[in-house]
């Protein structure tokens, strides 16, 4: 934008206009552009620290859909669309590389989508996203979790417009990001429940109708290949998983087509949740066939079912114990050892694959790269990396504390009235990134376990929905509008 646009006035909404901040652009933007830039700045690091990429087992799954393009049953393809979008490339440098400029990308979008709130509101905001450690970490990993951060805020960020064409483009994102993580789903129901709220029928029904047209013919897709209805054909899987930190199979007297799927133990003494889906003395692994069959999945989702209905106070309290790990303040090992050093900048290189079907994908990963894969360590750049992630993240408190500030700005504004002349607000713009940050932390622990990639991509969306809740600054002669970035 240029300085002769910048210095015209802005309006106020009733009429009248205020000038606009008459400092160059760059001075007044000068906080976030420091921000933006030692973010830049640590993402390179991670380049030359770590070539070209670090390993998650996810990733041989995603790549082998690469090569088979065929609907996965326990992950969506949208990651996979993606790297096959990058494969002419050949490199797992340049899908890094395209990852972190997402992570920029998403702070950007933060910053402009705060763009009401103060400056220095607005800067705040994005220093997690840019400036976390473990999220500069996140997105040198090949999992699927920084582009569904950047389909689902660039979503949220669209939710001022009255565009028709741009409402679609909400629902499409919100689409792209249900292919990417099934937890996208729900968050389809709630950005069209934001616009019901304000009285925005019509937009909510081209939201709905953009989104379902891309994932009704996903679905079609994944039915033509399985017979079977829905994006995966796991969810029994995943749920009969996560009741088994409480189901006692005493209380829920299961008949005997059930009853194999019970665990002795005392839930005390079970293993993390996902180890149910995976051990290989899981009693739904030890079942015939693959664990995600039809057959399987239908006895999973019934076990969970009962489990859930016979103790509904139990499978409560796992929510919250688990919803509750996100707001420790430490880093406490969990789920276990192995998935938790995943997240840490690493001394040495991971190790091949242990697993048959990742080491399938090994071979299919070498086809993408056209060579060897692996993580080379650089010194001393990946030692400077490990030092800050020491130093720099986000404690789980105060992301709660972040959380709370919308709800009580809320508050002690009704508290303490409108001001005179005002009409009361419909639905508070802080409300949809503040519901989507919500689910996305409550879904995974209802639905699976605890997992901390889980929580970041929440993080962004908590700081935005703090920064609007905030009064802008009010110049003399004002109505208490920003005047805009």
């Amino acid at each position: 934008m240029s300085e002769a646009r910048d210095a015209e006035p802005a309006k106020t909404g009733r009429g009248h206009r205020l000038p606009r901040d008459p400092r160059p652009w760059a001075r007044r933007h000068g906080w976030f552009l420091a921000v933006l830039a030692l973010g830049t700045a640590l993402r390179a690091l991670a380049m030359l620290g770590y070539r070209p990429a670090l390993w998650f087992p996810d990733t041989y799954t995603y790549v082998v859909t690469v090569f088979r393009p065929r609907p996965d049953l326990v992950r969506p393809a949208g990651y996979s669309m993606f790297l096959k979008l990058l494969e002419p490339l050949h490199a797992f440098a340049a899908v890094t590389v395209v990852q972190h400029l997402l992570g920029l990308a998403t702070g950007v979008l933060i910053y402009r989508a705060a763009r009401r709130a103060p400056r220095w509101a607005a800067t705040l905001a994005t220093v997690p996203v840019l400036l976390d450690a473990y999220q500069i970490e996140l997105e040198h990993l090949l999992v699927s979790d920084t582009l569904f951060m950047f389909l689902v805020v660039a979503a949220v960020a669209l939710c001022a417009t009255r565009r028709p064409a741009t409402v679609a483009a909400i629902g499409l994102l919100l689409a792209a990001a249900t292919l990417t993580r099934t937890v996208g789903q729900p968050l389809i129901v709630v950005v069209a429940a934001w616009f019901v709220l304000r009285r925005r029928f019509k937009p909510a029904v081209v939201l709905l109708a953009a989104a379902l047209v891309p994932i009704l013919a996903y679905g079609a897709w994944f039915h033509a290949t399985y017979q079977r209805t829905g994006l995966i054909g796991a969810n029994g899987v995943f749920m009969y998983a996560r009741t088994m930190s409480f189901a006692d199979c005493a209380k829920m007297d299961p008949p005997p087509d059930l009853a194999v799927l019970c665990d002795p133990r005392p839930p005390e003494r079970r293993p993390p949740s996902q180890e149910y889906i995976w051990a290989k003395d899981s009693p739904l692994v030890l079942r015939p066939g693959i664990t995600f069959t039809k057959e399987n999945d239908d006895l999973a989702a019934r076990f969970a079912t009962l489990a859930i209905t016979s103790q509904p106070l139990d499978y409560a309290a796992s929510v919250l114990t688990e919803l509750g790990r996100t707001f420790t303040w430490g880093r406490p090992v969990y789920p276990d050892p192995e998935i938790y050093a995943y997240y840490q900048f690493p001394v040495t290189p991971p190790g091949p694959p242990g697993r048959y079907p990742a080491q399938v994908g090994a071979e299919y990963a070498k086809l993408y790269e056209q060579g060897a894969i692996g993580t080379r360590i650089v010194e001393p750049y990946a030692g400077w990396l490990r030092a800050y992630q020491d130093l720099a993240r986000l404690p789980g408190p105060v992301l709660l504390g972040v959380l709370l500030v919308p709800p009580v700005a809320a508050i002690a504004r009704r508290r303490g009235g409108r001001r005179p002349g005002t009409r009361p607000a419909g639905a508070p713009a802080w409300l949809v990134p503040w519901s989507v940050a919500v689910v996305l932390l409550v879904t995974p622990a209802a639905a699976a376990e605890f997992d901390y990639r889980y929580v970041l991509p929440a993080v962004p969306l908590a700081c935005l929905a703090a920064a609007l809740s905030i009064r802008p600054e009010r110049r003399p002669g004002s109505s208490g509008r920003s005047t805009g970035a």
